[in-house]
């Protein structure tokens, strides 16, 4: 068993059984006490397998759901969102540059269904960013056949139908692997990469249908994509993430983050989260992005959980870890 977690600390999740292994640019959700793990590469641009990983986080051990259905094909730079007991898998891309759509995956009777097919609903994409509230399941940006994207979409999971809001507007260039937070009826997008590392920050009000351009104070991040992004109360708390893009672009690595931001979005001021004292250079994960992330409960605590990624020596990273709020 791994430590008991402790809030502004990193701990290392012992794991057991049939895991994902080493993966970057793949998704992962939480559904009651078990973590869904989906989608990735473990060479770049080539996906691996199209296994539903699931992990109880009482017993810490992986296992692959027995999985029914229609399920989505091998990708990488995918994304998921769970709502209830169902969980939603948009995007994503193959070698050859073919799209999923978007697919359920029911927990209880474990089965895929597609519900929409890209060439019929939301335009195909990848690296792409979602969250959900307890209705919708909201995407932004993305990288599609025609380019980078900046414009939000939502799927209505009790209408059964696509939603699209306004235009984010020149000012919110298109974007791909921006983080993405919904917080008191705001979406929030940070970041991303358009070809070089973005540091704008915008807001969308779901009640007046308007885009903001926010500017924020205090410690703010460098420009960054590719890093994980959740909300917690009224902040929204990063990790990780590339600074700086290798010359190989997707092919490469960059220069890597290992620090946790949070944005307090009533303030709108940023902070560096201090690790608690004493915390020793081995103890805090490796400096990665493209990794698979989602809040989760561990211990008691509420947090951000973290797996794999890719990390500055170009390698796939296969551990998991968490940091308490």
């Amino acid at each position: 068993m791994s430590p008991v977690a402790e809030n502004n600390k990193w701990v290392k999740v012992g794991e057991k059984g049939i895991g994902p292994g080493p993966r970057s640019s793949h998704a992962m959700t939480v559904a009651g006490n078990k973590v869904y793990c989906f989608g990735g590469e473990l060479k770049p641009t080539i996906p691996i397998d199209n296994d539903l990983y699931v992990f109880d986080l009482e017993t810490q051990e992986w296992s692959i759901a027995n999985a029914t259905g229609d399920a989505p094909f091998p990708c990488f730079g995918v994304c998921m969102v769970t709502i209830g007991s169902t969980i939603y898998v948009y995007g994503g891309r193959d070698a050859s540059r073919k799209y999923n759509g978007l697919y359920s995956y029911e927990t209880l009777t474990n089965e895929w269904k597609m519900l929409s097919p890209p060439e019929e609903g939301l335009p195909g994409r990848s690296y792409h960013s979602m969250v959900a509230d307890d209705r919708k399941v909201y995407v932004f940006g993305g990288v599609s056949a025609k380019g980078r994207l900046n414009t939000l979409d939502a799927y209505d999971v009790v209408d059964r139908k696509w939603v699209q809001y306004p235009s984010a507007g020149e000012a919110c260039k298109g974007r791909g692997a921006p983080g993405l937070a919904v917080v008191e009826g705001k979406i929030w997008v940070l970041f991303g990469f358009d070809g070089n590392e973005l540091d704008d920050i915008h807001c969308f009000d779901l009640a007046s249908g308007e885009w903001t351009a926010v500017e924020t104070s205090g410690e703010i991040p460098e420009a960054r994509s590719v890093f994980s992004a959740v909300s917690c109360g009224k902040h929204v708390v990063i990790y990780g993430g590339e600074e700086e893009p290798h010359e190989l672009m997707h092919m490469g690595a960059g220069r890597f983050s290992r620090d946790v931001y949070k944005l307090d979005t009533e303030t709108l001021v940023w902070e560096k989260v201090k690790l608690v004292e004493g915390t020793k250079e081995e103890e805090k994960p490796s400096p990665r992005g493209w990794c698979a992330f989602a809040v989760a409960v561990k211990d008691g605590r509420e947090g951000l959980l973290v797996h794999g990624g890719n990390c500055p020596t170009n390698e796939r990273l296969d551990d998991m870890v968490f940091f308490g709020f």
